[in-house]
């Protein structure tokens, strides 16, 4: 379960980069999509950082198990977030949200498994 745990977390670690990276640049699709959402420009920053800080704790969790544990907890509690923010305004445009969501449950189970 660790090798399986390591694989799903370098990868979870690395889509959420991509779209910190996104957030923190106000990548102009980020831009559009959060503003139908009704995000305030403030939050880009802050959201992007809570993000690359998920990433960082499922890396370094690799190695200190109760990290990966947080870390993966922390990412579905975001991605639960953005869901209810997405179908608080009706957008139908949650198949991201939703896989990376999943894909957080699945490291934090890995994680458990493994310790």
């Amino acid at each position: 379960m660790f090798i399986a745990f390591a694989v799903v977390g370098i990868l979870l670690a690395l889509a959420l980069t991509a779209s910190a990276f996104a957030d923190i640049t106000r990548a102009e699709q980020i831009v559009t999509s959060m503003s139908k959402l009704g995000v305030p420009d403030s939050w880009f920053l802050p959201l992007g950082l809570v993000k690359l800080a998920g990433a960082l704790g499922l890396v370094i969790g690799v190695w200190v198990p109760f990290l990966g544990v947080a870390a993966a907890i922390g990412v579905v509690l975001y991605f639960i977030g953005a869901l209810i923010t997405h179908l608080r305004v009706k957008d139908d445009e949650i198949a991201p949200v939703i896989g990376l969501m999943l894909f957080g449950v699945v490291a934090l189970v890995l994680r458990l498994a493994s310790v």
